[in-house]
């Protein structure tokens, strides 16, 4: 079993290049099918969920290729089915893109149900409303369903909640439907915009992304083009957070600070020193936190991504804090593992209640999903002893080298194989003095 050791690594310092955004770029390499020609992608990060898409998209046609320099080309050319394998589909979360990306173009769309981080339930509900107001038929089977639209027209459609997911969906079918679509009380994430920018460049006609009121006129093709991926918030922001839990200073790089506004406004909040610059923020701490409390909302509200990451730093604040967790209410599986470790945390009805100043003990845990993941790492910094976590592979979905990128701050984190250890008696899961 592979797990990452991780063992106590107060006062961390160092810097962070921070990678491209891997929400975005799992809605860009599906739009990429919308267009007539080969897309160049700069940015795209070499994580567990792009390697999926490549096996994906060998299957049906879709050429990709990462190459030395590390760009990523895509020939939606070759495509030549449209039926995507429902285990592999399954696998991660916005396999749904690529039905609003080739609907239109084909008539018809098979995948696998939404899967991904085991969190919660991913409801497509809004993806579906979206898509049956536009043309589409959706038929639901044991492993996977399949969307049928023998033409795609513009329609007025207003989310019944704010949705990054089904936004994007809903934008990539109507870049090529008949006449115009508008889309209101849409989501208003960095990576919808970038999805929009990147849209345009190859010919789409989009106003409006980065607001609640998105306006779309269908096109008949669209041409190749390049477009570099925005820097990956969420990862810059649990970088700035590992200088809170641990102490020391973090300066991320090539970022976009205004895509962490709630997120600096709350470590300044709590005691944190920020200094932002235009494309770097540096986090410092000498580990006097007060506590505080988020509440997470879609975007510019504080991110639910960043609610674990922050719920350990909470667990090293003085007092007691309060995380209401509004978008996915269960999205705690994190606190059993935290609470493993020592923590002091309670959760009722979507709300974790974290008393502060908790002497945490390393241990084996398990994460259950990428953000999950970091929280405990995190965790693992100011433990005692040393900490193993497994569910590697759910880390990996979000990090090209998490193990790396944290060692460049200092972290004494590694991989390991940990099945000797837990059989032999004589070496202990959490072997104090590590």
């Amino acid at each position: 079993m592979k797990a990452i050791r991780v063992d106590y690594t107060p006062n961390i310092n160092g810097v962070v290049q921070i990678p491209g955004s891997k929400n975005s770029s799992l809605a860009l390499l599906a739009a990429a099918c919308l267009s007539d020609e080969t897309i160049t992608f700069k940015g795209i990060p070499n994580i567990a969920d792009f390697r999926v898409i490549c096996e994906m998209g060998e299957e049906v046609g879709l050429k990709i290729k990462r190459e030395l320099s590390g760009d990523v080309s895509i020939d939606p050319r070759w495509i030549s089915s449209t039926d995507f394998d429902p285990v592999k589909s399954s696998s991660f979360r916005t396999a749904y893109y690529f039905i609003g990306a080739l609907l239109v173009k084909y008539g018809k769309v098979s995948v696998g149900y939404p899967g991904g981080d085991n969190f919660v339930s991913r409801p497509i509900d809004q993806h579906i409303k979206a898509l049956e107001m536009m043309g589409a038929k959706f038929t639901y089977h044991n492993d996977y369903y399949e969307v049928e639209a023998k033409e795609l027209h513009g329609a007025t459609i207003y989310f019944d909640t704010i949705t990054s997911g089904a936004t994007i969906n809903a934008m990539l079918a109507a870049v090529r439907a008949k006449g115009k679509t508008v889309l209101l009380n849409a989501a208003r994430d960095p990576e919808v915009i970038d999805t929009a920018i990147f849209l345009k460049t190859i010919g789409a006609k989009i106003s409006g992304a980065g607001t609640d009121t998105i306006r779309i006129t269908g096109v008949n093709q669209l041409h190749g083009g390049t477009h570099r991926v925005i820097p990956d918030r969420l990862i810059a922001g649990s970088f700035l957070i590992a200088a809170g839990v641990a102490g020391g200073s973090v300066t991320v790089t090539d970022v976009i600070p205004e895509h962490l506004g709630s997120c600096i406004s709350k470590l300044e909040e709590i005691g944190m020193e920020i200094d932002v610059q235009d494309n770097s923020i540096t986090a410092s701490s000498t580990g006097k936190l007060i506590a505080s409390r988020i509440r997470t909302g879609m975007y510019p509200s504080f991110a639910t991504d960043l609610q674990q990451p922050m719920t350990t730093l909470f667990t090293q604040a003085s007092g007691k804090s309060i995380v209401a967790e509004k978008i996915y209410p269960n999205r705690f599986q994190h606190v059993g593992q935290l609470r493993k470790m020592g923590a002091d945390i309670r959760v009722r009805s979507g709300v974790a209640f974290v008393k502060g100043k908790s002497n945490l003990m390393g241990t084996t845990v398990s994460a259950s999903d990428i953000r999950a993941g970091i929280s405990l790492i995190l965790a693992g910094m100011v433990a005692e002893g040393t900490t193993y976590i497994t569910g590697v592979d759910h880390i990996e979905r979000g990090y090209e080298d998490a193990v790396n990128a944290f060692q460049s701050v200092g972290v004494r984190i590694a991989k390991e194989d940990i099945n000797y250890k837990i059989n032999n008696p004589f070496y202990g899961n959490a072997r104090k003095g590590c």
